[in-house]
């Protein structure tokens, strides 16, 4: 993968340096001699690529100077000016040397991707662990997005079943009141009716003369409490004593306590079983 990203960066390098040489030498070779002329451009390249190995060593390190990145980003622009000036006073074909122009900008520019590279670069092993990590939490979501909906669902069902089992019991029980309704007045009606008077008073005449019979439709509402029966007055610890003692000689032999017990409750005495247990015990 390294690779990937450093080949395109060096080839464009060395097409940049030797476009830049050539555009030198075939520009100022006229008005300078020659080996000037090559001076100037191993100059421009060799400041660039001398600042250019001195970055790639920082970057190894782990470290970075802005000053070395600024000189070095001053000789790709050197560089790009030296050839967008030749293409300006170029006599034939400016468009040409315009095109390539770009080449030490981009080959600086993909050196800063190799190193931006550089800087996030995992292991394969780290990266395996990621997928993973990642896979992991792709399928814990999924599982719990198909939970929610299958929760959702049985609860869209539970309360639809509700909603219909209510709807049946309102519609029995307004098809019940109706009947009854019906029913009660027809009962009305019939009580109100000159026949019904007619039959009961033939019928009641013989048993009881003179009296106008008459029937009532029963009252729904209400109906009066019951009193609740009155519960005998609770007994003292000596008046219980007293109690047991007489219940127990009753008899001769003295009477046993499920015997004693028995007949305490039939004659309508009222006692815990422990407060009798204990009475017992005190008269025993």
């Amino acid at each position: 993968m390294r690779a990937k990203t450093v080949l395109p960066a060096v080839a464009m390098t060395a097409v940049s340096m030797v476009l830049t040489l050539a555009v030198v030498m075939m520009w100022l070779g006229r008005a300078v001699p020659w080996p000037v002329a090559l001076v100037v451009g191993l100059g421009i390249d060799g400041g660039w690529l001398a600042t250019l190995a001195y970055e790639r060593r920082l970057a190894a390190q782990g470290d970075h100077s802005t000053p070395v990145t600024v000189v070095g980003w001053c000789f790709g622009l050197l560089a790009a000016g030296v050839l967008i000036a030749h293409a300006l006073t170029a006599g034939s074909s400016p468009g040409a040397w315009l095109a390539v122009a770009w080449l030490p900008i981009a080959a600086k520019a993909l050196w800063l991707v190799h190193g931006l590279w550089e800087r996030t670069a995992l292991t394969p092993a780290a990266l395996g662990a990621i997928r993973g990590i990642r896979q992991e939490a792709r399928d814990e979501a999924a599982v719990a997005r198909a939970r929610l909906r299958a929760e959702a669902s049985t609860e869209e069902t539970r309360l639809t079943a509700v909603t219909e089992a209510g709807a049946r019991v309102a519609r029995v029980q307004a098809k019940t009141a109706q009947t009854l309704s019906r029913a009660w007045s027809t009962l009305e009606d019939a009580r109100d009716g000159e026949d019904t008077g007619r039959a009961l008073t033939s019928v009641t005449r013989p048993v009881t003369p003179g009296v106008t019979a008459r029937w009532d439709l029963p009252v729904w509402g209400p109906s009066e409490p019951v009193p609740a029966l009155e519960s005998p007055p609770a007994l003292s610890d000596d008046a219980l004593d007293a109690v047991v003692d007489q219940i127990r000689h009753s008899q001769d032999p003295a009477l046993s306590y499920r015997e004693m017990a028995a007949r305490f409750r039939a004659t309508g005495h009222a006692a815990s079983e422990v407060r009798l247990r204990a009475a017992w015990k005190r008269v025993v």
